[in-house]
C-alpha cells in the first residue's frame, strides 16, 4: 500500500492519510484494519537539517523518529520510544526522517538534529513507521527535499513545492512502482 500525506500532496498512485502525527496514524490504522497491507510506502516531501542534501534530491529512509525540539536543546525528556525503525528492508536506508507538527527554521538546532544522525523532517512518518510495526508489516519512505531547516524554510518550501511532487511522480513511475509490480527483473 502506498500512501502520501494528502492536501497539497496527492499522487494518483498513493492513498491519503491526512496531514501531521495526529491524522495520519489514525487515518492509516483504519485503512490497515480495512485492507491488510503486505506493506506500506509513504511518498512526501521533506525538509533536510543538512545543507549538504540539495533541493529537489530524492532520499528514502525506514527511520523515524518523533524528537521536539526541546528534547534537542536538552529541556525535556519522554519515557517513550522516540527511534523507531522498520524491519525489512523495503527501502534503501539512507537516514532517520523526524516527524514533528512543527517545521524546524533555526539552522543550529538543525545542526544538533544532523549530529543526532537526523537527515530530515517530514509531518507524517513517524505515524507510518508506528502504525506499520504495530501491524507487523515493513515500511519505507520515498522523500523529495523543499527546503533546509533555517529561517525561511517556508519561503523554500513554497518555490520548491510543485517541482518536488512532479519529481515525486516521475520517480516513483520510473523506479519504484514498476519494482512493485515485479516488472524489470529479468
Amino acid at each position: 500500500m502506498i500512501v502520501c500525506a494528502g492536501k497539497s500532496e496527492r499522487f494518483d498512485f498513493a492513498l491519503p492519510i491526512g496531514v501531521g502525527l495526529i491524522n495520519a496514524a489514525i487515518n492509516l490504522t483504519e485503512l490497515c484494519v480495512m485492507e491488510r497491507p503486505k506493506y506500506l510506502l509513504f511518498v512526501g516531501t521533506a525538509g533536510s537539517y543538512d545543507t549538504d542534501l540539495a533541493h529537489l534530491e530524492i532520499v528514502t529512509s525506514e527511520g523515524a523518529a518523533n524528537i521536539e525540539l526541546s528534547f534537542i536543546m536538552g529541556k525535556s525528556y519522554t519515557p517513550l520510544e522516540n527511534i523507531l525503525i522498520s524491519p525489512g528492508g523495503l527501502v534503501a536506508h539512507q537516514t532517520i526522517v523526524n516527524s514533528s507538527n512543527y517545521i524546524t527554521t533555526d539552522a543550529e538546532i538543525a545542526k544538533e538534529m544532523k549530529r543526532h544522525k537526523i537527515g530530515l523532517e517530514n509531518m507524517e512518518f513517524f505515524s507510518v513507521i508506528s502504525v506499520a510495526n504495530e501491524f507487523g508489516v515493513s515500511a519505507g519512505g520515498v522523500f523529495c527535499v523543499t527546503n533546509h531547516a533555517v529561517a525561511d524554510a517556508h519561503d523554500q518550501y513554497n518555490r520548491n513545492h510543485a517541482a518536488a511532487l512532479d519529481k515525486l511522480d516521475r520517480y516513483m513511475k520510473k523506479f519504484v512502482l514498476p519494482s512493485l509490480r515485479g516488472e524489470g527483473d529479468e
